[in-house]
């Protein structure tokens, strides 16, 4: 009798928590739907520049499952810069060379197989190949690397600021400072700044840690790098703020990870996103750590500098002002005075 009164307990304190019913059932069914469309997307297409080639080889390519335009050598240069193209192909002198734009092995190795089905002679000779970036030791770590470090910069500090929110409610801190003639806004940006501290030492551990301990891939400013991984931080500090306004406890809070956090996952450059729908590419807009990536690999990868990222950390930055603002209006709800 005692362990069925233990049972229905149990059975009866999930019902009551309708939150955990929800996510318990929802999430698993979000998750795995997400995951549905992104692998069910249509193979990628990659996007090649063909330089004088022989009219023979370039009708080979344009039969290809890729997007070939032709362009000049100097157009073609431009947008491989721009990473508007994975590779170059171009002949001179009877041989052909190709010019990977090398930040992502999987699209390097879309441009080689598009070449290798448009040669069909087995006697042609092989081709020389170049690399804008990276080079062919260039593993998938490498190119994964700054995903990598963006997702776990903000997974943690998003989880802890927000744990540590409620702690600070359930414990009456939080109470007894909205007693006080202090203002909402001055708490929140208070908060902020404190966990702040410790989630921008965070982040220089783990960018630390990744390129001087693991070796990981990184060409660019060391400085650049550690900017945007306290914009992605912050963000995530905001956020997990935020959402903790709406959370009982601390489990609850972790109930927010496969909703919020697991989702961007997807759109951080770990799987193609050219390849997706557009309406999935439209949600990968709408989610911080697309852009907190993409300003990421811009540094580590590509070597650009503060120009080319300026409008990511300014996205991220507005990120983190509307959800700061909204944390201001959602201490009102535990006002009691």
């Amino acid at each position: 009798m005692r362990i069925y009164g233990l049972v229905v307990r149990i059975i009866r304190q999930f019902f009551r928590d309708k939150r955990s019913l929800a996510l318990m059932f929802g999430a698993p069914v979000l998750v795995l739907w997400l995951l549905s469309l992104v692998f069910a997307s249509d193979a990628y297409k990659p996007k090649i520049s063909l330089v004088n080639v022989p009219a023979q080889f370039m009708d080979a390519m344009k039969k290809q499952n890729a997007v070939i335009t032709e362009d000049s050598e100097a157009k073609a240069k431009e947008k491989i810069k721009n990473g508007d193209i994975d590779g170059i192909i171009q002949g001179s002198n009877n041989k052909i060379a190709v010019t990977l734009e090398g930040s992502d092995p999987s699209k390097n190795s879309a441009v080689l197989k598009v070449l290798q089905q448009s040669t069909e002679q087995p006697n042609q000779a092989k081709p020389d190949i170049f690399y804008y970036h990276g080079s062919k030791d260039f593993s998938m770590f490498d190119s994964l690397g700054p995903v990598l470090i963006g997702f776990f910069s903000f997974f943690f500090v998003f989880l802890l600021s927000g744990i540590a929110f409620i702690r600070e409610r359930l414990s009456g801190t939080l109470e007894r400072l909205l007693s006080t003639p202090i203002r909402r806004w001055e708490i929140v940006i208070g908060y902020i700044i404190g966990f702040g501290i410790f989630a921008i030492l965070q982040s220089v551990l783990i960018v630390s840690f990744s390129i001087y301990v693991l070796n990981m891939y990184m060409i660019g400013s060391i400085w650049s790098i550690w900017l945007t991984t306290c914009a992605l931080s912050l963000t995530a500090l905001t956020l997990g703020t935020f959402l903790s306004a709406y959370a009982n406890n601390e489990f609850q809070m972790i109930q927010f990870i496969p909703l919020i956090v697991v989702p961007q996952l997807f759109f951080s450059g770990l799987f193609p996103i050219d390849s997706m729908s557009e309406a999935l590419q439209w949600l990968g807009k709408l989610l911080p750590l697309t852009y907190g990536a993409d300003a990421m690999r811009e540094i580590m990868i590509r070597n650009e500098g503060f120009g080319s990222i300026a409008g990511d950390l300014g996205i991220l930055f507005l990120f983190s002002l509307v959800f700061a603002i909204g944390n201001v209006f959602a201490l009102k709800k535990h006002r009691r005075i």
